[in-house]
C-alpha cells in the first residue's frame, strides 16, 4: 500500500479491509487524535476499550512499524495542528535563511495538489451522489460558514444562484441566524463549512438544524471535528498548508463540484435561468466591454 501523508488518509484507504476489532480501534484513532498523540497506549486502550494489542495490529496494518511510530506521526501532526496561527506566522517569519519566491510558490502548490489527490481518493461515488441529491431535493438550502470559512460560502451561494433561487447564506441581509434557522423543516438542507478553529456559531447551527429534522451536510478538515456529530452527508476534505493559514484549495474543488452536480439534475430551466442572468448583467453594463 503506498504510504499516505496523514494516519486519517491511511485509515480511510484501509478501513475496508480491516476487521472489526481493528475498525474499532482505527475509528478511536481518527477521532481522538489529541489523546493517541499524548497518552501511553496502556491509557488509550484502557479508555477505548479496545486492547493494547489490537492497537499495535492496526499500526501494522496501516504501515506503522508499530504503534509508537504510529503515536510519533500523531505528534508530529498534533503539534502542528495545535499551533496558533501567529506561532505559524512566527515561524515563518523568523527563518534565518528566507527561501525565494519560487519555493513558498513551490511549497504551497505541493500542498494543494496533495490535498486535491487525496480528496479525489478518498470521496466515493455514492458519497458525493447522496449529498448531492439530498441539496438538489431539499426546499431550501442554508449555507452557513464563519471565520475564515464565511468567503467561501458566499461563493458557494454565488455559483448556485445562478440556476436555483432557494439558497441563501445565514446572517445575510439584516436576518440573524436564529430568525433564519426558526424557519426551516424537515424538507430544508442545511449545509455547513467548518475548519478549525472550529466556530461556535456554526456547530450551534449544526446541532440546531439535526433537532429540527433538517438535512445537514458538513465540508470539515479532521475525522475529529465537532461538526461531524451533526452530519447527515460529511466531506472531511484536507486543508495542510506550509503556510501559518489553512488551505482552501481542495475545499474549492469539492465545492465547485457540488455546483456541477447540482446544475446537471436541474433540468432545462437552469439554463433559462443562466441566460437570463447574462442578458441582465449586460443591460446594467456591469461587465466590461472595451
Amino acid at each position: 500500500m503506498p504510504q499516505s501523508t496523514t494516519i486519517e488518509e491511511r485509515i480511510s484507504k484501509s478501513y475496508a479491509g480491516l476487521s472489526d476489532k481493528l475498525q474499532l480501534a482505527a475509528d478511536y484513532v481518527a477521532e481522538n487524535p489529541i489523546d493517541v498523540a499524548t497518552r501511553s497506549l496502556r491509557s488509550v486502550a484502557s479508555t477505548s476499550g479496545v486492547s493494547p494489542a489490537t492497537f499495535s495490529r492496526l499500526a501494522r496494518a496501516l504501515g506503522y512499524s508499530d504503534y509508537e511510530q504510529l503515536r510519533e506521526d500523531g505528534r508530529a501532526a498534533m503539534g502542528r495542528k495545535m499551533e496558533s496561527f501567529s506561532e505559524r506566522a512566527h515561524a515563518l517569519r523568523s527563518s534565518s535563511q528566507p527561501p525565494e519566491g519560487r519555493i513558498y510558490l513551490h511549497r504551497q502548490a505541493a500542498a494543494c495538489i496533495a490535498n486535491i489527490e487525496f480528496l479525489d481518493r478518498d470521496i466515493s461515488n455514492d458519497q458525493l451522489e447522496a449529498a448531492v441529491d439530498a441539496l438538489h431535493n431539499a426546499r431550501s438550502v442554508l449555507l452557513v460558514g464563519s471565520l475564515g470559512s464565511s468567503g467561501f460560502v458566499d461563493y458557494f451561494s454565488y455559483l448556485t444562484h445562478w440556476f436555483s433561487g432557494n439558497w441563501t447564506v445565514a446572517g445575510r441581509n439584516g436576518t440573524t441566524l436564529a430568525a433564519t434557522m426558526a424557519q426551516l423543516g424537515t424538507d430544508d438542507a442545511v449545509i455547513a463549512l467548518s475548519k478549525a478553529p472550529y466556530a461556535r456559531r456554526t456547530i450551534s447551527a449544526l446541532k440546531a438544524a439535526k433537532e429540527k429534522g433538517v438535512t445537514t451536510v458538513v465540508i470539515t478538515d479532521n475525522h475529529g471535528s465537532p461538526a461531524l456529530e451533526f452530519a447527515d452527508h460529511a466531506f472531511v476534505v484536507p486543508t495542510e498548508s506550509p503556510q501559518f493559514f489553512s488551505s482552501y484549495a481542495a475545499t474549492l474543488v469539492l465545492i465547485e463540484t457540488i455546483v456541477t452536480m447540482l446544475l446537471t439534475k436541474s433540468g432545462p430551466e437552469a439554463e433559462d435561468m443562466i441566460r437570463a442572468a447574462e442578458d441582465q448583467i449586460r443591460s446594467l453594463g456591469e461587465t466590461w466591454t472595451g
